[in-house]
């Protein structure tokens, strides 16, 4: 038997929506900003004297982001889960204001030396930690807060502001370099911003999914959150793998369209570093106008059914893609299939809302951050290096389309069992 459907948002969801959609906005530009800058920055906080040590720092700061990941999700999942979907969202967005801040008044190498990279390797591993727990938090808040149909489209409008702040951020950056802004501004404004997005989101109240089977818990069994374990579904690990599955498809695109194709911008055509920040910024674009269509067609079609499809016509672009480059390829014929790949692959957040409810309450957050941050890690870390080596061993198509069948096969599994859990629901 079907819960009652949610066609339109109340009043306080709107503001929950609001306030957590802009906070997404600016925290995602603070994390980005410094991606996006990592040219400039670069040069000013690692030694410079000796390029194999300076690579090595580099490439460990922006890795970080992707490493540390994981062990943000079980601090942040935990926090969420034990004291509240609240009290995570606020504690995140101030960890990154504070590190966006320190970064903005760090000396440079040539001032204090190697702390200079030390501690900026360490706001780097500090944004990626929060950058989880903020993210999920938001869509886990959203989640418990709305109910479908009208919660489809709420939770994803959750990544459309994320990309969006990604977006502001790849236009700050090219500022930035274009017209020599100080960019120590940029970061000091970040961090004000975020700080006034802590002060909004104070106002939040906690969802009711949590507080009541806290009580519920409380009263009945007498037990804590941590002690829940006697109550979970024993399939709760299927699930979280499920959902990392779902999660795989995007970072292969996004190494794909942002790092491997603007190599051959680089390596085939001469681009500079300015002319690939540029065409860059006009290919981001098409993610946010492509989540925005998804969020919209989610109130009509089920999101695992737009996951589906996304998933297909993504797949069978990438397969184009390849034999493309693998023949005559061009600039313009390069950014027309980067913005396609970014507008057809799934990014696994607005199916969340569907998935997330199959977990139990005390272990929602913290599965649903370990799944995103094991998926996002793993692939790109696989992605970076796997994609390299399989394209030496089996020429450019013949690697990218058996990468791209392995990520679509695994992203199908994940797909089709969240379908089965939908329709059993259904069925009772």
């Amino acid at each position: 038997m079907q819960a009652a459907q949610q066609r339109n948002l109340t009043r306080e969801q709107k503001e929950a929506v609001g306030i957590l959609s802009i906070g997404t906005f600016f925290e995602q530009f603070d994390i980005m900003l410094y991606i996006h800058m990592a040219v400039l920055l670069n040069e000013l906080f690692f030694p410079q004297t000796d390029q194999n040590v300076a690579s090595l720092l580099s490439a460990f700061t922006f890795c970080s982001t992707f490493i540390f990941i994981p062990i943000g999700a079980l601090i942040f999942g935990w926090v969420g889960d034990n004291i509240g979907r609240k009290s995570t969202v606020v504690l995140t967005t101030l960890l990154t204001a504070l590190s966006c801040l320190t970064i903005a008044f760090l000396p440079t190498y040539a001032e204090i030396g190697i702390k200079a990279s030390i501690i900026m390797i360490g706001c780097r591993i500090l944004q990626s930690m929060a950058s989880m727990g903020e993210v999920i938090g938001a869509l886990v808040y959203i989640t418990e807060f709305t109910k479908p149909p009208i919660r489809y489209y709420a939770v994803a409008l959750i990544p459309v502001l994320g990309y969006s702040g990604g977006l502001a951020a790849l236009g700050v950056a090219s500022l930035i370099v274009y017209a020599e802004v100080n960019w120590r501004g940029i970061f000091v404004f970040g961090a004000l911003i975020a700080l006034v997005g802590i002060a909004i989101r104070t106002k939040l109240s906690e969802t009711k999914d949590f507080a009541n089977a806290t009580k519920r818990l409380q009263i009945q069994y007498n037990v804590s959150p941590d002690e829940e374990d006697l109550f979970y579904d024993a399939s709760y690990k299927k699930t979280s793998f499920a959902m990392f599955c779902t999660q795989c498809a995007w970072p292969l695109c996004f190494y794909f369209v942002f790092i491997y194709c603007s190599q051959i911008l680089k390596s085939q055509f001469e681009y500079s570093v300015l002319d690939i920040i540029k065409h860059n910024f006009v290919i981001s674009i098409f993610p946010v106008i492509s989540c925005f269509i998804r969020a919209k067609l989610s109130e009509r079609v089920h999101p695992l059914i737009l996951f589906k499809y996304s998933l297909i016509i993504s797949f069978f672009l990438f397969v184009i893609t390849a034999f493309y480059l693998d023949s005559n390829p061009t600039p313009l014929g390069i950014g027309i299939f980067q913005l396609l790949l970014l507008m057809f692959t799934p990014n696994g957040y607005s199916e969340s809302s569907v998935m997330f409810p199959h977990f139990p309450v005390f272990k929602r957050f913290q599965s649903a951050c370990l799944s995103y941050a094991f998926s996002r890690a793993f692939m790109y870390i696989a992605t970076s290096f796997g994609l390299i080596f399989i394209i030496k061993l089996i020429g450019i198509s013949w690697g990218l389309i058996f990468a791209t069948s392995c990520v679509s096969a695994i992203g199908a599994y994940g797909c089709f069992y969240f379908l089965r859990l939908e329709q059993k629901n259904i069925m009772i």
